[in-house]
């Protein structure tokens, strides 16, 4: 349930605010959000796992932590983010 690592090096990439960055909100959300989508396809197969689901909710709610950081300090950041992702706003 994990995404591999050609996968996470793309999204540093992409979602960097500057070289060598990998703790950036931005980065962290996301790869919480490809984690995220991962485990939800898994969750179409395996509906019973629910050892893997809490883990998906405790991802969510990391990403949701992450996300009212980004807003309550950087209001663009947060709306480009969220628009790049394709987040709800």
């Amino acid at each position: 349930m994990s995404i591999t690592v050609e996968e996470k090096n793309r999204l540093i990439k992409e979602y960097a605010t500057k070289e060598g960055d990998t703790g950036s909100p931005e980065v962290q959300v996301a790869i919480l959000s490809s984690r995220i989508a991962t485990l939800t396809e898994h969750f179409k197969t395996h509906n019973k796992d629910n050892h893997s689901r809490r883990g998906l909710l405790m991802m969510v709610a990391q990403r949701r932590k992450l996300l009212d950081y980004l807003k309550k300090n950087n209001e663009a950041r947060y709306a480009s983010l969220i628009e790049r992702l394709g987040l709800r706003r």
